[in-house]
């Protein structure tokens, strides 16, 4: 099994419990807010990658660092969209397994800037992880009337390319220092959103753990998936497989939040498993056609 696998495995399992606490904070605090505060939970994960001896490694060091930190301005962009979404009514359970589309976005930009093959496997593998992600929810018509779906369609396109930017900027630094200044633009951002939306009052303390733990989750993710970049994995296969994240916010959701699994979620669940198998399918392309 490769190593960028268990990476984008962790990654799975980071998310889906980040998007179980994303629903606990609920109206405590605005979009806005939670992003910002959140940021406290960044800096256990930066402070570890402050110590990493592979922070010397590049090729290109200057550029590999704009595009990290490019990278972390879409994607924290893409998560105050994602908050706000929520706050405009739109319901968790069908707001974050459509904004886990952003793959797509991913998958069309690598195919496009990156020149990524894939052999037939794999293209099956993204079909059915696709189809995954949509199963979870995805598909209520009535929603597309809704103010909040333009929120929620926001963080496709942002998080999408975060994801085609992390890519990139592995081929000129190291994972860990990729990592670092990725999560380091957070920081102004969220210094700016605070300034933008103070605090009305003093935060119980379920609130403070809830959203510190939402940016600790959220962060060691994104070091997972820059590692599963830097080794040599691919961009449209390592995104539609984090994007499936919703598999292991369900069994959670289930067990702890009480809430009951339709036929519609066990038939995602079961196709990626499937996309699991297919997506990890490396045969050289000249295996699957006659000379």
């Amino acid at each position: 099994m490769p190593r960028w696998f268990l990476f984008t495995f962790v990654a799975i399992l980071c998310w889906g419990i980040w998007a179980i606490i994303s629903k606990l904070i609920g109206e405590a605090l605005t979009a806005g807010q939670s992003q910002a505060l959140s940021t406290l939970g960044l800096i256990p994960v930066m402070a570890a990658l402050g110590r990493s001896k592979r922070l010397a490694s590049s090729v290109h060091r200057r550029r590999g660092i704009m595009n990290s930190l490019l990278a972390g301005g879409l994607a924290c962009a893409g998560n105050v969209a994602y908050y706000h979404a929520l706050h405009a009514g739109g319901k968790a359970s069908t707001v974050a397994p459509l904004t886990a589309l952003y793959p797509l976005v991913t998958i069309v930009l690598a195919v496009i800037f990156l020149r990524e093959r894939l052999n037939r496997i794999q293209m099956l593998g993204i079909a059915v992880s696709m189809a995954a992600i949509y199963l979870f929810n995805v598909g209520s018509v009535e929603g597309v009337i809704n103010p909040w779906v333009i929120y929620a369609l926001l963080p496709i396109g942002l998080w999408g390319a975060s994801g085609l930017f992390q890519k990139v900027s592995t081929n000129d630094i190291s994972g860990e220092l990729s990592a670092l200044w990725f999560l380091a633009a957070f920081i102004p951002v969220s210094v700016a959103l605070l300034i933008l939306q103070p605090l009305g009052g003093p935060l119980a303390i379920r609130t403070w753990l809830l959203v510190v733990a939402l940016g600790l989750f959220f962060s060691l993710g994104n070091f997972a998936i820059l590692l599963a970049f830097a080794d040599a994995g691919k961009a449209s296969i390592i995104a539609p497989l984090a994007g499936l994240y919703p598999v292991v916010s369900v069994p959670i959701a289930i067990v702890f939040l009480g809430e009951s699994i339709s036929e519609r979620e066990m038939a995602g669940i079961a196709f990626s498993i499937i996309s699991v198998v297919a997506l990890t399918c490396e045969i050289p392309a000249s295996k699957h056609h006659k000379p």
